[in-house]
C-alpha cells in the first residue's frame, strides 16, 4: 500500500465518505487525500464540508458545480429519449458518470496515484464510477473500501465515526441511505428493507422535495410547458434555462405530491433493492414530453424510439454512459426531436399529473381525418386495406381446410 501516495476520493460528507478519509490515513501510510464534491444540486449538503474534509484529514476540498453539465449533457438526453428503468426516473445513475468524469479530471490535474469512491460492493454506483474513469483514465488505480476494510454495516460505519470523533448528520434512527440532487432524492434501507412496509409518508421529515398527496392542496394547480426539439425551454409563458425550468417544477410538483415511487428494483449485480424515489419536476417534464411526442412523431419512430428507450435506460443504470451505443442512441433521439415542439398544459393534483391540452405547429394529429362526423377520409377503402392485411390469415385459414385441420 505504501507506493500509493496520493488519492483523490469522490466526497459528498455523508457517512461512508467521512469515514473513508481516516480510513485511507489509516491504511495508505503517508498518503495525501484530496478531497472532491461534485455539486449536482444537492443543497445544502455542501454547506460546511470544506471544515469537514479538512478536519477528518483531507489535505484539501474542491467543490465543482456541475448542475449545468448535468443538466445540459445528462439529464436532457435522458429526457429526450424518454428512458426510465423500471419506472425509475435515473437520477443517481445520470448523476455517476457525470461525477465520477470531473473526478478524473482533478485526479489527472492533481498527479493522482489512485482515485477512491465510497459505493458499496453490493450496489450500481461502483459500477457507474469505475466504468467513467475506466474510459477517462483507464490506467488510474481505484480504492474502493467497502470492498476492502472489516466494517460490514452502516451501524458499524457510525461506531468508527464515533470512535475517531467525526462529526455525523444522521443517527442510528434516521440512518436511510439517501442520494439527493437537483433531479431527484432517493431512500433506501431501514424499514424500507422489507417490501411488506409501507412507506412512511406522512411522518414529518421522511419526504423532503414533495409531500404526501394526502396531504397535497385541495386545488389543483394548472402549469404550462414550451418545448423547442425536445427541449423544455418556458414555464407559462416564461422562458428559462432547463436547469430553472426543473428547480421551479420540483417546487410546483412537490407542493402537489407528484414524483413519488415506491418500487422493488433489479441491481445491476444481480440482487432486488427497494426504494423510495422523490422526483417531482422530472416527472412533470417526462409526462408533458410524452403528451407532446405523441402528436408529434409518426407511428414507426414512436415505437422504434421506445424500443430504444429501454436500451438507453439500461446503459445509463449500468454505468454505460461513455459507450458508442449510448452515443449512437443520443444521435437517433436528437433526430427524432427536431419536430417536438410545442405547448403541453397539465393540472397537477394531489400526486396526479392530467392532460389538459397538447399542441404543436408539427402537430400529426388531424381533427379533420379522425373526427366521427363528415370528413374526406373514404370509410370504403378500408375494406380493400383489410383484405390485404389479412391475406396471410386468410391463406393459413385455407391451408388447414384443405387438411383438416380447421
Amino acid at each position: 500500500m505504501g507506493e500509493i501516495k496520493k488519492i483523490v476520493l469522490a466526497y459528498s460528507g455523508g457517512l461512508d465518505t467521512s469515514v473513508i478519509i481516516p480510513w485511507l490515513k489509516e491504511n495508505y501510510t503517508g498518503c495525501e487525500v484530496i478531497a472532491v464534491c461534485g455539486d449536482v444540486g444537492q443543497g445544502d449538503e455542501t454547506e460546511g464540508l470544506e471544515e469537514k474534509a479538512l478536519k477528518t484529514g483531507a489535505s484539501k476540498l474542491y467543490i465543482e458545480d456541475l448542475t449545468d453539465t448535468y443538466v445540459n449533457d445528462f439529464i436532457l438526453p435522458a429526457l429526450k429519449a424518454g428512458a426510465t428503468y423500471e419506472e425509475y426516473l435515473l437520477g443517481t445513475s445520470t448523476a455517476r458518470p457525470c461525477i465520477a468524469q470531473r473526478l478524473v479530471e482533478i485526479a489527472l490535474l492533481e498527479g493522482a496515484d489512485a482515485i477512491c469512491h465510497g459505493c458499496t460492493g453490493k450496489g450500481n454506483d461502483q459500477v457507474r464510477f469505475e466504468l467513467t474513469i475506466k474510459h477517462f483514465a483507464p490506467e488510474m488505480k481505484v480504492i474502493a473500501p467497502w470492498r476492502e476494510w472489516d466494517i460490514t454495516s452502516r451501524d458499524e460505519e457510525i461506531d468508527y465515526a464515533i470512535a475517531h470523533d467525526i462529526p455525523l448528520k444522521i443517527s442510528r434512527e434516521t440512518n436511510y441511505s439517501k442520494d439527493k440532487n437537483l433531479w431527484h432524492l432517493s431512500h433506501e434501507g431501514m424499514d424500507l428493507e422489507d417490501p411488506a412496509n409501507e412507506p412512511a409518508y406522512e411522518k414529518e421529515g421522511f419526504l423532503e422535495m414533495c409531500v404526501s398527496p394526502m396531504n397535497a392542496p385541495d386545488e389543483p394547480t394548472y402549469i404550462s410547458l414550451d418545448f423547442e426539439q425536445g427541449v423544455p425551454v418556458a414555464v407559462d409563458g416564461i422562458r428559462m434555462s432547463a436547469k430553472a425550468i426543473i428547480y421551479l417544477l420540483n417546487d410546483l410538483g412537490g407542493k402537489n405530491g407528484i414524483g413519488i415511487l415506491d418500487i422493488v428494483e433489479n441491481r445491476l449485480v444481480g440482487m432486488k433493492s427497494r426504494g423510495v424515489y422523490e422526483t417531482p419536476g422530472g416527472s412533470i417534464l417526462y409526462k408533458a414530453h410524452s403528451l407532446l411526442e405523441s402528436i408529434c412523431l409518426d407511428k414507426l419512430t414512436a415505437h422504434k424510439k421506445a424500443e430504444l428507450a429501454a436500451t438507453f435506460a439500461e446503459l445509463i443504470y449500468n454505468g454505460q454512459w461513455f459507450t458508442p451505443l449510448r452515443e449512437a442512441i443520443s444521435a437517433f433521439v436528437d433526430k427524432t426531436q427536431e419536430n417536438v415542439t410545442g405547448t403541453v398544459r397539465l393540472k397537477l393534483y394531489k400526486g396526479n399529473m392530467i392532460p389538459a391540452g397538447v399542441e404543436s405547429p408539427y402537430s400529426l394529429y388531424s381533427e379533420a381525418i379522425a373526427t366521427f362526423g363528415e370528413s374526406d377520409y373514404n370509410q370504403g377503402d378500408a375494406a380493400g386495406f383489410i383484405n390485404l392485411f389479412g391475406l396471410p390469415i386468410k391463406v393459413q385459414a385455407q391451408l388447414k381446410q384443405r387438411h383438416g385441420n380447421a
